[in-house]
C-alpha cells in the first residue's frame, strides 16, 4: 500500500516509459519539447522530462550572424540524440530539431512553389550554403543574381527570399535560387513600369552596360537599348566615345514593344537634324572642305559638318589613278576639298567628287599641247595594239602600232621600243571627255609622207582620188589601212565598207588584203580617210553618165554590166 500511495522515482520512470513505448530509448530520435532551466556561459540547460537535463549551445538557437534570443523558462523543441551519455546527461540538439521541422515545412512550400526565407552563410565549391530555418540548402553561383556577382559578401547573413528548385529528403539535398526571385520581381516591375512609358517620351536613365553595338540604359527598373546609330548624327565608331558606364543620360523613347518588353532609345533625336535644308546648304556644284572619316574599297566618306557625311566613290577620286584602292589616294582624318555631285535629303546621301575639285589634267594637256605639237615621254607599257606613253600632267597617250614607224608592220614596229625608253611623238588627237590622247611617232620621221609638215595631199594623195590600200588592222568599228606599200595610214569606218549592210562587216576583211578605196578627206592630223562606199557610188554615177540614164529603160544592173565589160576590155 505504501508503495501505491507514495510512488517512487522508479515508478514515475516506468510510467513515463510506458507512455513513450517502453524504455528511455523511446525518446531517442524524436523531437520533443523542453524547458530552459538555466543559461550557463554559451550553453542552455534544457529539461525534457528525462532522468537528467541536457545542454545545447546557444548558437543553435540563433540564425547565422545573429544572437540567440532565448531566456530561462522558454519552451523549446529539441531533438533527442541519446537519452544519457557517459556523464549521465541527455544529448540534445536544437539544430537537428529545427532541421526536421524545416524539412516538413519546406516540402509543403516546395509542393506549392512558394518562396522560402533563408540566409547565405557559407561558401562551397560552385556556390554557397543557405540556412533555411535549420535545413541547409545549396545555392549555385549562377543562381545568385541576374548578372554575375563578383562579391557576394554584402548578400551574406541577411534574411532574404529564395525559390526551391529541387529537393531530396532521403539524400538531404536542397537546391535554391535567388535569381528566380529577382527575375520574377523584375518582370513585375517591368510590366508595371512599361505601362507608364510612351513613345516619344523624354526620360533620364543610367548607363548600365556598353557593347560594340550600343548601350543599355536603366530607366528605373527596366532597361532600354540605346543603339550606336542613335547616339549622334555624326559617325560614332564605338559608344564609349560619347558615354561611360554610370553616366546619367537624357534619352527619348523611340519604340516600345509591349509583348517582348523591349524599349529602343535615342539621344540624337533630342538634337536638331543637320539634314534639314541640306539641299540648300550643299547645292550641286558647290566646292567644299571636309574631313575623311572612313575608307572602304568602294570609296571614302567625307564629313562636311557634324552629322553630314558624303561619299566620294572610287571612280570620282582621281583623274589619272584608275583601279587604285581609295586608301592609296586619301587617308583617315585628312582634310580634302570636294565638289557636290548629287544630293538626296530623303535617303540622307550626298555624292561628292574629289577629282572634280582639282583641275582636269586632260584639259590642261590640251591647252599646253594642241594637235600637231611635239611631246616627249617615257614608254610606260606595250600592248598588242600599241604603246602607252607617260606625258606631263600624269596623263598617258597611246601610239597605235600603225603610227610607230613607216614601211614595216605594226608588230615589227612594236619590237623597236622597250618599257622605260624616252621617245618623241606628235599629238594626233585629244578626246578630253573619254580621256584619250592619240600620238604618232612615225610622223616625225624624216622623209615620211607627213615629215617636215608635208601633207598627205602633197605626198600624192588627193581628195576623191582612188587608191589601192592594204589592211593593217581589223576592228569592230572599221579598218586601219595604208595607202600604197609605205604611204600614209588612214581609217575606213564600218559604214563606209560598202553600200549594202552585208558588205559593212569588217570581219570579212583580213590583215594584208589589198583593195581600192576613195580618199574622202583628211582629219586634223592630216591623215586620209577612205571609203569603199563612196567609190562605189562614184563609179555608179560615172557609168550612168557614160552608158545612159536609167530613164531610157535600161536597168541599173545593165548599165553597170556594160561599164564593167568596157573596163575589162579596156
Amino acid at each position: 500500500m505504501a508503495s501505491t500511495a507514495f510512488p517512487t522515482r522508479d515508478d514515475f520512470a516506468a510510467l513515463l516509459n510506458d507512455s513513450l513505448g517502453g524504455e528511455d530509448g523511446g525518446f531517442e530520435g524524436r523531437v520533443v519539447k523542453g524547458t530552459v532551466t538555466a543559461i550557463e556561459n554559451d550553453l542552455a540547460v534544457i529539461d525534457v522530462g528525462l532522468k537528467s537535463e541536457g545542454r545545447v549551445p546557444l548558437r543553435e538557437f540563433a540564425m547565422p550572424g545573429q544572437k540567440a534570443d532565448i531566456k530561462v523558462g522558454d519552451e523549446v523543441e529539441v531533438y533527442v540524440d541519446r537519452v544519457e551519455n557517459a556523464h549521465g546527461e541527455a544529448m540534445l540538439s536544437r539544430d537537428r530539431a529545427r532541421r526536421e521541422a524545416a524539412w516538413d515545412k519546406l516540402e509543403a512550400e516546395f509542393t506549392e512553389s512558394a518562396r522560402v526565407e533563408g540566409v547565405i552563410f557559407g561558401r562551397v565549391k560552385g556556390g554557397f550554403t543557405v540556412d533555411l530555418d535549420g535545413a541547409v540548402a545549396f545555392l549555385p553561383g549562377s543562381q545568385v543574381d541576374i548578372r554575375p556577382v563578383r562579391d557576394v559578401t554584402p548578400l551574406m547573413d541577411i534574411p532574404q527570399p529564395f525559390q526551391i528548385l529541387k529537393m531530396d529528403r532521403r539524400r538531404g539535398n536542397i537546391v535554391v535560387s535567388r535569381r528566380a526571385i529577382l527575375e520574377e520581381t523584375r518582370a513585375e516591375q517591368r510590366s508595371g513600369l512599361i505601362q507608364t512609358l510612351a513613345e516619344g517620351q523624354i526620360i533620364e536613365g543610367v548607363v548600365k552596360n556598353i557593347t560594340d553595338y550600343g548601350a543599355f540604359v536603366d530607366l528605373g527598373g527596366i532597361d532600354g537599348l540605346l543603339h550606336v546609330t542613335d547616339l549622334s548624327y555624326k559617325r560614332i565608331n564605338h559608344p564609349n566615345e560619347m558615354i561611360n558606364i554610370g553616366d546619367t543620360v537624357k534619352v527619348q523613347i523611340i519604340r516600345i514593344n509591349r509583348d517582348t518588353q523591349r524599349i529602343s532609345l535615342g539621344m540624337k533625336q533630342l538634337e536638331s537634324d543637320p539634314w534639314e535644308g541640306a539641299s540648300a546648304k550643299y547645292p550641286v556644284g558647290a566646292k567644299l572642305s571636309g574631313r575623311v572619316t572612313n575608307i572602304t574599297e568602294y570609296g571614302a566618306f567625307v564629313e562636311l559638318e557634324a552629322g553630314i557625311e558624303g561619299l566620294v566613290h572610287v571612280s570620282e577620286m582621281s583623274w589619272t589613278k584608275k583601279n587604285v584602292h581609295p586608301g592609296k589616294i586619301v587617308s583617315t582624318s585628312q582634310e580634302v576639298e570636294v565638289l557636290v555631285l548629287e544630293v538626296d535629303p530623303e535617303k540622307r546621301r550626298i555624292s561628292l567628287g574629289l577629282k572634280q575639285a582639282q583641275s582636269n589634267p586632260w584639259d590642261s594637256f590640251a591647252e599646253r599641247h594642241p594637235i600637231g605639237s611635239t611631246v616627249e615621254g617615257e614608254v610606260k607599257n606595250a600592248t598588242e595594239f600599241g604603246l602607252f606613253i607617260g606625258l606631263d600632267g600624269d596623263v598617258d597617250g597611246m601610239v597605235h602600232m600603225s603610227d610607230i614607224a613607216w614601211g614595216i608592220s605594226g608588230e615589227d614596229a612594236l619590237a623597236l621600243h622597250r618599257k622605260g625608253e624616252a621617245v618623241q611623238a606628235v599629238v594626233l588627237d585629244i578626246d578630253v571627255e573619254k580621256e584619250r590622247i592619240s600620238l604618232g611617232m612615225k610622223q616625225l620621221e624624216r622623209g615620211g609622207p607627213a615629215a617636215g609638215g608635208t601633207t598627205a595631199a602633197a605626198a600624192g594623195l588627193n581628195k576623191n582620188a582612188i587608191v589601192t590600200v592594204t589592211v593593217l588592222e581589223v576592228r569592230d568599228g572599221g579598218l586601219e589601212v595604208q595607202a600604197g606599200d609605205d604611204g600614209a595610214t588612214g581609217f575606213i569606218k564600218r559604214s563606209d565598207l560598202g553600200r549594202d549592210r552585208d558588205e559593212q562587216r569588217s570581219e570579212r576583211f583580213q590583215i594584208g588584203q589589198k583593195f581600192d578605196a576613195m580618199i574622202t578627206g583628211f582629219d586634223r592630223a592630216k591623215k586620209p580617210t577612205f571609203s569603199i562606199k563612196a567609190m562605189q557610188i562614184a563609179e555608179e554615177k560615172q557609168a550612168v553618165a557614160q552608158y545612159g540614164s536609167s530613164d531610157s529603160g535600161a536597168s541599173l544592173g545593165d548599165i553597170l554590166g556594160e561599164a564593167l565589160k568596157a573596163k575589162t576590155e579596156g
